[in-house]
């Protein structure tokens, strides 16, 4: 995949991507009284998913791994089968925001035209592009896996992932998505104010780094609803533990994709909700 942008075009009027961290100074009242103060706060900017030209979605994403972003959603969203039928990708800076701006492979840009239709997406929004209610209720990809995880493991994946969230020790106001495994410990971990965000630039550094999911843990630092499991099947994770429990739906999911569910996960033990056999104490 080369990155860059194709020639031509006009000029943009561009700026430069924002810091994920900023320092506000504020107001704060401890002790009986109100002074200054500073903290550190996550940025969150609007990141628009350029292709060929026309804007399918527009995203509030922290401004940090932005092409793994771009990636993993043209992944998780089907836009693309593979990474590489995104034959450039740009990121452009504006006053207003980022531009991601992708050139796709000739079917796949004709099959993407043929359906396209602009959205504005909430902090996280993780069912884009979408147009009905059967292809929001889409059956999820079946991950078959031998993967077989010790009970133990669980509570020391999320402790590793809990080490690599540099922007959360800082500000404590965003989720992270993490790739573990028994032979290489933590992988990959991507963080943002959106968890599905986070979990789309998990896809996105795992498909660029190359590396297949089949025998890891996908480990989430929040609640697990329905489009959090579709993106994980579109991963291949055959395993996924989250700190907080998962909806009704979400489990129904993951039992249908073949993904062995632990939420819950705390320190002292978690649930399995699904497909437990992967889980050998």
């Amino acid at each position: 995949m080369t990155w860059q942008a194709p020639a031509g075009g006009a000029a943009d009027e561009r700026s430069s991507v924002p810091d994920p961290v900023m320092r506000i100074r504020h107001a704060a009242y401890r002790g009986g009284i109100i002074g200054d103060a500073t903290r550190a706060v996550p940025e969150e900017s609007a990141v628009a998913l350029v292709y060929d030209g026309a804007t399918q979605a527009v995203m509030m994403a922290t401004p940090a791994d932005l092409e793994d972003f771009a990636i993993g959603f043209s992944l998780t969203e089907g836009i693309v089968a593979h990474r590489h039928e995104i034959e450039s990708l740009e990121t452009v800076a504006m006053p207003e925001g980022v531009e991601m701006r992708m050139w796709l492979a000739g079917e796949r840009g004709a099959a993407l035209a043929a359906r396209r239709r602009h959205f504005a997406g909430p902090t996280g929004c993780g069912l884009c592009g979408i147009d009905s209610l059967g292809e929001a209720m889409r059956a999820p990809r079946r991950v078959v896996s031998a993967l077989r995880v010790p009970a133990t493991s669980i509570a020391g994946a999320l402790q590793a992932l809990s080490g690599a969230q540099p922007l959360n020790r800082e500000t404590r106001a965003v989720h992270a998505a993490g790739l573990w495994s028994a032979d290489d410990g933590l992988i990959l971990a991507r963080e943002d104010v959106g968890r599905h965000n986070a979990l789309d630039k998990l896809v996105g550094a795992a498909a660029r780094a190359g590396r297949e999911a089949g025998g890891c843990v996908l480990l989430l630092t929040s609640r697990v609803s329905v489009e959090m499991v579709q993106k994980a099947a579109v991963l291949g994770a055959p395993v996924m533990a989250a700190v907080s429990a998962p909806t009704a739906l979400a489990v129904r999911t993951a039992e249908a994709a073949g993904i062995t569910l632990v939420a819950v996960a705390r320190a002292d033990g978690f649930e399995i909700f699904t497909h437990p056999e992967r889980i050998e104490a």
